[in-house]
């Protein structure tokens, strides 16, 4: 396969190469007459949504951010607050090295509006301790609706000084969105990443000059398949990740009862003192409430039809679903998160019993909460 005169693509950054339609990069030779020159999977993304099946690998992905420890640089590690835990990079340092880094968190549009924004600075402080992440700064953004982006821009100008600038980040958190108003305000480049809801937009190394001859470089996005939005199918993403503020639903359970999430997960309250419990899920989703002794039942019969997303035809594909037992002490109060679908706050301190049902291998945790 040859590629020519290794041009790489403006939207994603990989050699553009016009020998193989269903590889990496390709291009038909007209394309390569334009000014700015974009593979067929990206032209597709931006014009039609539509998602190429061509994807990276992991070991690719650990590779680019391994080479960043051997530079000077600044690290951005951008994160989605709608799912933190699954959207941080474990062992970062293990990669970049005693590089500064700069923790972005993104789409704080999507917590409800009448949120105290110090509160959750405080939780984020607190989680990237937790989570062996060693910051310069934590900056709350939201690149989608310009909130606190100028913030951004500051912080990374003055941690940078004459460095590059690194920007790594899990699949889908919004990576190139960010980079691509850097590009529109403070570049005269012309070109935007390639931007999408599906996940692995970016393929390769993306270099956006700055003015002192330095570069912004955004990386690959890193896919980790403990996230339910890297398993359900890309037709389900757009019920799944929230595009507007959360509203979130209150429950008031009695023990022995349960919630249905689609039929992508499912919350067992299985013993405690009738309290409340309120769910933070896109809007999209519609959550279903019925006896525990009825549960397995209801599942089986109505599974990819009340119950969905996914549709019957895309059950299949998705792992089967696993128990995670959790208690909850008296005097405490907390947040089971299901990675990649949100989280289910635990509103009285009277302790109680729960189950959560999630796809094999997604992860299901208990934390401190948030809001």
């Amino acid at each position: 396969m040859t590629t020519d005169n290794l041009q790489k693509c403006a939207g994603c950054g990989v050699p553009i190469q016009t020998d193989a339609p269903d590889k990496l990069g390709y291009a038909p030779t007209a394309a390569l007459q334009k000014e700015t020159v974009t593979c067929q999977r990206c032209f597709r993304i931006k014009h039609y949504n539509e998602m190429s099946t061509v994807t990276p690998n992991q070991d690719d992905f650990l590779k680019i951010l391994s080479s960043i420890g051997a530079k000077k640089a600044l690290v951005v590690h951008i994160v989605d607050l709608f799912d933190f835990e699954g959207s941080l990079i474990a062992g970062l340092h293990r990669f970049v090295g005693q590089n500064p880094v700069v923790l972005v968190v993104n789409k704080i549009d999507l917590l409800p509006k009448a949120i105290n924004v110090n509160r959750i600075l405080n939780w984020v402080q607190k989680q990237a301790k937790e989570n062996g992440i060693r910051t310069s700064e934590i900056v709350l953004c939201s690149a989608k609706k310009n909130i606190g982006f100028e913030r951004v821009v500051e912080t990374i100008a003055r941690y940078r000084g004459d460095q590059d600038v690194y920007v790594v980040g899990a699949t889908n958190v919004g990576k190139s969105t960010l980079i691509n108003r850097l590009i529109h305000d403070y570049s005269d480049l012309e070109a935007e990443l390639t931007t999408s809801p599906f996940p692995g937009t970016t393929l390769d190394l993306v270099h956006i000059p700055l003015d002192d001859g330095r570069h912004i470089v955004d990386t690959p996005g890193i896919v980790y398949s403990h996230r339910l939005t890297e398993l359900i199918d890309k037709r389900d993403l757009k019920t799944v990740l929230p595009d507007k503020p959360i509203k979130p639903s209150v429950f008031q359970l009695n023990e022995r009862q349960s919630l249905f999430f689609g039929a992508l997960a499912r919350f067992d309250f299985v013993q405690g003192e009738r309290q409340s419990f309120t769910c933070y899920v896109s809007n999209a989703l519609t959550i279903h409430r019925t006896k525990l002794e009825k549960a397995d039942e209801l599942y089986a019969a109505h599974k990819g039809e009340m119950l969905a997303p996914p549709e019957a035809d895309r059950l299949d594909a998705l792992p089967p679903l696993v128990k995670h037992a959790f208690r909850i002490p008296k005097g405490r109060v907390g947040e089971v998160l299901v990675s990649g679908l949100g989280w289910i706050a635990v509103n009285s301190d009277a302790g109680a019993q729960i189950v959560v049902h999630a796809p094999k291998g997604v992860k299901v945790a208990l934390r401190d909460p948030m809001i």
